[in-house]
């Protein structure tokens, strides 16, 4: 076996845990953080603190603050930031893209029965849809849309169609399943990198100096949190998709994909609602119907 070959299968192999193990470690600190704040007691008539509640892991209680104020500075300067599982995921996930689809993008990524392109442009296209997806997402985001939820999330479904079906005319199948889930990754990842963290730090830096922080600062963040949060389930998805070909390429995979997206939400958003202590077991049950009825239309109207 030649010495490269092999280097790159066990880089691939190596990589391919590291994804996996991160990106569980950021969905997990996702799903928790967004859990607890749904759960938190908020009924508190406290100048410093805005909300608590317990936790019980282990055989140990666990007590929750979250305060209004800044903590003692001696826990200040220990503080711990929930970022590398992010920053790790994204790097891990780009250096396979590269080694595995764009190293071999004339037989991963270009589909010549789908469009007669160059490797090297494939690689550009990749790239480009990369970069413009988050410049309007971010742009998005920072727009008044933002206020409405309705509407900012019907964009956001009809930009995810958009560029799904755009995407199965320039590349083979599966690369084009796949690019979909590169770039709701490589948002989540933009709105860590870009909003949550310099917040966050901006915040800390302020609490050092005994100011009073910016709370849109807070808000911006949560927000970003929250879109992450929603993503999640759609993004496991497409992670997995190598393992269900007869989705991938089927002949409305973007159609299906889109589909997916509005049902996994769907979920999400019960759960977050549960966490909250509100029972809306319709959503779920109803999600689950959707998905059912899918697989139901998948096998009458086969490829």
């Amino acid at each position: 076996m030649d010495f490269l070959p092999y280097t790159l299968k066990w880089l691939e192999l190596v990589l391919r845990w590291a994804h996996v193990l991160f990106a569980i470690l950021w969905v997990g600190n996702s799903f928790l953080f967004n859990y607890l704040d749904n759960k938190l007691n908020k009924k508190i008539t406290n100048s410093d603190i805005d909300a608590e509640g317990y936790l019980m892991h282990s055989g140990y209680y666990y007590k929750l603050t979250r305060l209004k104020t800044r903590p003692p500075l001696e826990y200040l300067n220990r503080l711990v930031i929930f970022k590398w599982q992010s920053y790790l995921t994204f790097i891990t996930g780009i250096l396979l893209l590269v080694i595995i689809y764009y190293y071999n993008s004339g037989v991963l990524m270009v589909d010549k029965r789908v469009l007669q392109i160059s490797p090297f442009n494939a690689i550009l296209i990749s790239l480009a849809s990369l970069a413009f997806s988050w410049f309007i997402y971010d742009l998005l985001c920072k727009s008044k849309l933002i206020n409405n939820k309705i509407v900012f999330s019907l964009i956001i479904l009809i930009l995810l169609v958009v560029v799904s079906f755009v995407l199965t005319k320039l590349f083979g199948p599966k690369f084009a399943f796949l690019s979909v889930g590169l770039i709701i990754g490589t948002n989540m990842f933009g709105n860590v990198f870009t909003v949550i963290i310099p917040n966050q730090i901006n915040i800390i830096n302020s609490s050092k100096r005994n100011e009073k922080f910016n709370t849109d600062l807070s808000l911006a963040a949560k927000q970003r949190s929250i879109h992450n949060n929603y993503s999640t389930f759609l993004v496991l998805f497409i992670m997995l998709s190598g393992h269900y070909s007869f989705i991938v390429y089927h002949k409305y995979n973007w159609l299906i994909l889109s589909l997916i997206a509005i049902i996994s939400v769907a979920a999400r958003h019960y759960f977050n609602l549960r966490g909250r202590n509100i029972h809306r077991l319709y959503i779920l049950i109803s999600s689950i119907i959707a998905l059912v009825i899918l697989a139901v239309l998948l096998l009458i109207f086969k490829n």
